[in-house]
């Protein structure tokens, strides 16, 4: 049964991504917002499809912490999951993504036009160097910048492997940096097609605020995020059924 569901919900994400893309092209013409709100209506729609074809919700804590205005948001990544919902968390989200995306017709357009923030990851300190400058522009304007600082998804329960470049974002900006732990690769697994039911668990860390010395705020960052992160996973095993649990400790075993 959960592999049934998991096969109609992934039809029904490709079809609801199809659908939110033909609705976005008007919006190309249109200022920005007019597209990160066709963003956010589709990443609630696949919350709904979760929810109701594969019995997965999502419980949301601490959102009161999250401060007004420009802000850094440095979450954890453990599945595709993340890049939709967290469009749903905030009033005017950016992420920063790697740069091959901003090529995919339409797709990419739209990236573009929402003013995502493409990184060069080939490029070294140029491509870090024109990404701190489009970060300072868009908390300037009040945006909040979603970046998964250790770049690519890592299963849950794997070691870290957090990048510097969040903390050089931290450094120059001046905005307050709100670190997310999740645990949503218990539910859905990096590049598995399963989608096991349950509750998938965000939790809002306190920011830490500006002017602090990179390197401490780099340790302090994943230590916040890591700390929490096992904790969430920890009670996401108690309620993800036996299917799941052995998924878990064989994608464990195999690490």
């Amino acid at each position: 049964m959960i592999l049934l569901r998991s096969i109609l919900f992934n039809l029904l994400f490709y079809l609801n991504t199809v659908i939110h893309l033909l609705i976005a092209v008007p919006t190309l013409a249109m200022p920005y917002w007019a597209v990160v709100a066709v963003a956010k209506m589709w990443g609630r729609t696949n919350l709904w499809l979760l929810r109701h074809v594969c019995g997965l919700d999502v419980e949301w804590r601490g959102r009161e912490k999250i401060p007004p205005g420009g802000i850094i948001v440095a979450s954890k990544h453990q599945s595709a999951w993340e890049t939709f919902a967290l469009l749903t968390l905030f009033s005017d989200p950016v992420f920063i993504l790697k740069r091959e995306l901003m090529w995919i017709p339409l797709f990419g357009w739209c990236l573009w036009k929402g003013g995502m923030i493409p990184v060069d990851r080939g490029a070294g300190r140029a491509a870090l160097t024109a990404m701190t400058a489009r970060v300072r522009a868009a908390v300037a304007q009040g945006r909040q910048i979603i970046i998964f600082p250790e770049g690519t998804r890592r299963p849950a329960g794997a070691a870290p492997k957090y990048k510097f470049g969040v903390a050089f974002l931290y450094a120059d900006c001046g905005a307050p940096c709100v670190p997310i732990a999740l645990n949503s690769g218990l539910f859905w697994p990096r590049r598995r097609l399963l989608r096991f039911p349950g509750k998938v668990r965000v939790e809002i860390l306190d920011p830490i605020q500006p002017g602090g010395d990179r390197n401490a705020f780099f340790t302090e960052l994943e230590q916040k995020i890591e700390g929490a992160t096992a904790r969430l996973i920890a009670e996401g095993l108690h309620d993800l059924g036996e299917a799941g649990r052995s998924h878990f400790e064989a994608a464990q075993s195999r690490a």
